[in-house]
């Protein structure tokens, strides 16, 4: 008899960008309540088992969240076990020892429950705000991720680059219970960073929002063969991608399409994108990484997809432009108790 796979080590969760959802009489909710409201969303995730909530960090108008660990240190005082993760931490704009100080202080209120996802940023605003030149892109963040895996390690760091002041022994604090805060490399498409993830020991979680997620497989490979080069880990990959889930396929798809094409539309101006149309959300969602339908339509998709590149983590990225507040909660319901125990089912098959 053939074993069954073991679906035990999966892990399913939520990733939000603190869009700004419309209340009950159809109006956009400001930032403060939009905020609020993400908190009632990760305290509905963990009531239901879901196993992450991860807070990306923008400096738009159009998201709330800023400072996703402030964020998530709200939730840790009205949540028990669901993880409390970023996604991501811009670190190009950042500094490594103020980002471990804020994560291992929110280890500390969560009893250990502290994760980070680092990435160089696919918006940029945070540049300019922070004093840092886009032309040293690269730069930043290669060397502040050399400097973070260094200070996971809690012990006195010595360390010399060109972005920041040099450090002789400096021990960082608080020290976390643990001795190491879960940290994982967000990567968007470059194989310049998932070599660079393979370098520094990080997991990778992909970030797929376009096409058939089939042609990550690629990376995963090249993933598995950096570790082996440099002698790491080549730990299982994770991945996150948008979707909309509603009772019926019809309802998902009439519901999500506007507030798809008002999101995509929004970020599309300042990246010189076409305006979406309602052909390519169509496509996205029958055969690329929008996650849009019914409970059985996206778990079978999921499952197709973590199959594909044999992913060990998915996130929805969830409310997606600006969703209705009730919307939003309905699906978290959905994602909880119907799609994420059909996924599991089916990878198990």
């Amino acid at each position: 008899m053939e074993a069954t796979p073991n679906t035990s080590s999966l892990v399913f969760g939520l990733d939000s960008f603190g869009d700004l959802p419309l209340d009950e009489k159809g109006q956009i909710i400001d930032h403060a309540g939009a905020i609020r409201q993400v908190v009632e969303e990760a305290v509905l995730a963990d009531s239901l088992g879901i196993d992450v909530i991860a807070l990306g960090e923008h400096h738009r108008f159009d998201y709330a969240i800023s400072s996703p660990e402030m964020v998530l240190a709200g939730i840790a005082t009205r949540t028990s076990r669901i993880k409390l993760s970023s996604g991501v931490t811009v670190l190009s704009s950042d500094d490594p020892v103020r980002v471990f100080e804020r994560f291992a202080t929110l280890d500390a209120l969560s009893k250990g429950r502290a994760q980070i996802i680092l990435g160089r940023g696919s918006f940029t605003e945070s540049f300019p705000l922070f004093g840092y030149d886009l032309h040293d892109y690269e730069i930043l963040f290669e060397e502040k991720i050399e400097l973070f895996a260094k200070l996971l390690t809690e012990k006195p760091v010595s360390w010399k680059g060109t972005t920041r002041a040099q450090l002789i022994n400096a021990d960082v604090y608080p020290k976390t219970t643990g001795g190491r805060i879960e940290t994982f490399v967000g990567v968007g498409g470059s194989p310049e960073s998932i070599v660079r993830a393979a370098k520094y020991n990080f997991p990778v979680m992909l970030a797929i929002i376009g096409g058939a997620p089939a042609r990550f497989a690629s990376f995963v490979e090249l993933y598995q063969q950096a570790a082996k080069e440099f002698g790491t880990t080549p730990h299982p990959v994770g991945m996150h991608s948008p979707g909309f889930i509603a009772d019926t396929d019809e309802e998902a798809s009439r519901l999500a399409w506007p507030y798809f094409k008002s999101s995509f539309d929004s970020i599309g101006k300042s990246r010189g994108w076409s305006p979406w149309t309602l052909a390519h959300f169509q496509e996205e969602v029958a055969h690329g990484s929008l996650y849009v339908g019914s409970p059985e339509t996206v778990a079978q998709k999921i499952a197709a997809a973590m199959k594909s590149i044999d992913a060990k983590r998915f996130d929805l990225v969830y409310g997606f432009g600006p969703v209705p507040a009730r919307a939003r909660l309905h699906m978290i319901k959905l994602y909880g108790e119907k799609v994420v125990p059909r996924v599991k089912e089916l990878l198990g098959e």
